[in-house]
C-alpha cells in the first residue's frame, strides 16, 4: 500500500460501513464533497467501482465488499493498538462509544460515568440512546447495553444493577372514562401509548407473565413516541395507558398523578447487561468505563 493512499482507504472504509457519505464525513471531520472526491480518486486508481451511489442510498459493490473485508480488520487493529498506547500517557484519553436503551442510559450509565468524566478530563463518552439491536462491531461501538436475553452469545456480558419491573399506568382522568383492565387481554379495549421502534412500522410489544403464563400484547392507541419522557407525559395528560419502567413513574404513583394496573402481571425483569467484543487488550479509557460500571453491583 502506498503511503499516500492510506487516508483514501480509511475514507472508503468509513463510507462503506456507514453507507452514507454524510455520516462518514461527519465521523472523519471532512466535507462531504472532499470525501466523495477522495473515494472517486481511489476508485480511479484501482480501476474498480467500490460503491454504488444513488440520490437516496450508498451500497457496496462486490469489489468493495471484498476490499472492506480484507483491509477493514487491519485498520481496526491499528486503531486499537494506537488507542492502547495512550496507557503510556500520564492520563488516559480517548473516546468510548456506547449504544443503550434510553432507560439504561438515564438510570445506570450516566450516573456512573459522569463522575469518571470529571476525574479524567481527556476521556470522551458518547452514549447513543436507541431501541434497535445493534451490531456493535460493524457500527463501531465499543459496547452496548440491552436486556440480558438480547445479548449475543459471542459477546462478553456484564450484568448491570438488579432486576427491575415495568408498570402499566394511566391518569385518574383516563379511568373516569373506562374500567381498569383485569388481564392483559383487556388492553384491546384501551387506548395505549405506543413506543416506536427503529424498524419500519414496528412498535414495542407489551410483555406480561403470571403463574407461568406469558402473554404478549400488540397494543393500539392514538399517541406514539420514541422516548420515555413523552410517553409518561401522554399518560399524565390522560391520553391512555403507558408501559414504562416502574422507577420512572414511582413518584407519580406516590402522589396519585398516575394509577398502576395489572401489577400482578408485571414480575421482575432480568437486569440490563453491558456487552462488548472479547479483546485481549482494551484501551485505558474503556477499561475505566468497565471499572466504573462494575461498581454498580457493589
Amino acid at each position: 500500500m502506498r503511503r499516500k493512499n492510506i487516508n483514501d482507504y480509511q475514507a472508503f472504509i468509513a463510507v462503506a460501513r456507514e453507507k452514507s457519505f454524510t455520516k462518514a464525513a461527519a465521523q472523519l471531520g471532512v466535507s462531504q464533497s472532499a470525501l466523495s472526491y477522495t473515494v472517486r480518486t481511489l476508485e480511479a486508481d484501482l480501476g474498480l467501482r467500490l460503491l454504488t451511489r444513488t440520490t437516496r442510498s450508498v451500497s457496496v459493490t462486490e469489489a468493495g465488499e471484498r476490499l472492506l473485508s480484507r483491509i477493514g480488520p487491519h485498520f481496526d487493529e491499528i486503531e486499537s493498538e494506537i488507542a492502547a498506547l495512550s496507557g503510556l500517557r500520564e492520563k488516559p484519553a480517548g473516546t468510548v462509544r456506547i449504544t443503550a436503551v434510553e432507560h439504561a442510559a438515564d438510570t445506570i450509565l450516566w450516573p456512573k460515568l459522569a463522575p469518571m468524566m470529571l476525574e479524567y478530563p481527556d476521556i470522551n463518552i458518547e452514549i447513543i440512546s436507541e431501541y434497535g439491536l445493534k451490531d456493535i462491531v460493524a457500527e463501531r461501538y465499543d459496547a452496548g447495553v440491552r436486556l440480558g436475553e438480547q445479548v449475543d452469545m459471542d459477546m462478553v456480558s456484564l450484568p448491570l444493577a438488579r432486576d427491575f419491573r415495568f408498570a402499566v399506568v394511566g391518569a385518574p382522568s383516563y379511568f373516569k372514562q373506562i374500567n381498569h383492565p383485569i388481564t392483559p387481554r383487556d388492553l384491546n379495549d384501551h387506548s395505549c401509548i405506543k413506543l416506536r421502534l427503529p424498524t419500519h412500522g414496528g412498535f414495542y410489544t407489551w410483555e406480561f407473565r403470571k403463574d407461568g403464563n406469558e402473554i404478549k400484547v400488540r397494543i393500539d392507541g392514538r399517541a406514539t413516541f420514541s422516548t420515555i419522557n413523552m410517553m409518561r407525559q401522554a399518560a399524565l395528560d390522560g391520553l391512555g395507558l403507558a408501559y414504562l419502567p416502574l422507577d420512572t413513574v414511582a413518584n407519580y404513583l406516590e402522589n396519585g398523578m398516575l394509577v398502576q394496573v395489572l401489577a400482578d402481571w408485571c414480575p421482575p425483569r432480568p437486569p440490563y447487561h453491558l456487552y462488548y467484543p472479547s479483546r485481549l487488550q482494551h484501551s485505558p479509557a474503556f477499561a475505566l468505563v468497565l471499572e466504573a460500571l462494575r461498581k454498580q453491583n457493589l
